[in-house]
């Protein structure tokens, strides 16, 4: 079974529909016991990082996300709460990924929405998916690259689109919105 972290935080019928479509059960729980014993865990999201990560501090579930030992993939404020602060509401998050969310200077339009490609893609995330894809962004705040890196995307900053960190993973892209290649992408995670 595939658990799907429920929180203060949007967008996550779609991952349910995207699992769906792919033959997959999940459930949207904020049950620590079906988290922990989960198949696979995703912590997808859209939404603000300080009221999301009260929510979670509020449940427990922040401690319940760290000691997530199956395979868990966040998406979107998934990934940037699992980074280790936030310049959005001046958040302390997980601790997960070591490195900071930062807001984009506006150079450009912010939010970045849109398709938009991503480079330096490594690992078994990626399996079967071409350097230069094209995947669906909304976000107007970004992870910095670093060591966890497995994938960057340059809008406006490059940044890092996809961080990997042992079992966890993350995605600033939504791979349940990016058509033929997000479908990939999903069915990568779910077959680790």
């Amino acid at each position: 079974m595939i658990a799907i972290i429920k929180y203060n935080a949007g967008n996550i019928r779609s991952v349910q529909n995207a699992l769906n479509r792919l033959g997959y059960e999940s459930m949207i729980t904020d049950d620590k016991t079906e988290i922990l014993n989960a198949d696979k865990v995703i912590f997808p999201g859209v939404g603000e990082a300080s009221s999301a990560m009260k929510y979670l501090k509020d449940k427990g579930l922040d401690d319940v996300i760290r000691s997530i030992e199956k395979p868990m993939l966040g998406i979107c404020l998934g990934l940037q709460l699992m980074c280790d602060y936030s310049e959005e509401g001046d958040t302390k998050c997980l601790g997960i990924f070591n490195t900071q969310v930062k807001k984009f200077p506006p150079k450009e339009k912010v939010p970045h929405i849109g398709w938009n490609s991503f480079a330096e893609i490594k690992g078994e995330l990626f399996q079967h998916i071409k350097p230069e894809s094209d995947m669906y962004y909304v976000h107007s705040y970004y992870a910095e690259k670093n060591e966890q890196t497995i994938a960057t995307c340059n809008y406006i900053e490059p940044f890092a689109t996809a961080i990997q960190h042992n079992n966890f993973y993350a995605t600033q892209f939504h791979p349940e919105k990016s058509a033929d290649v997000g479908t990939q992408l999903l069915k990568n995670f779910l077959e680790l």
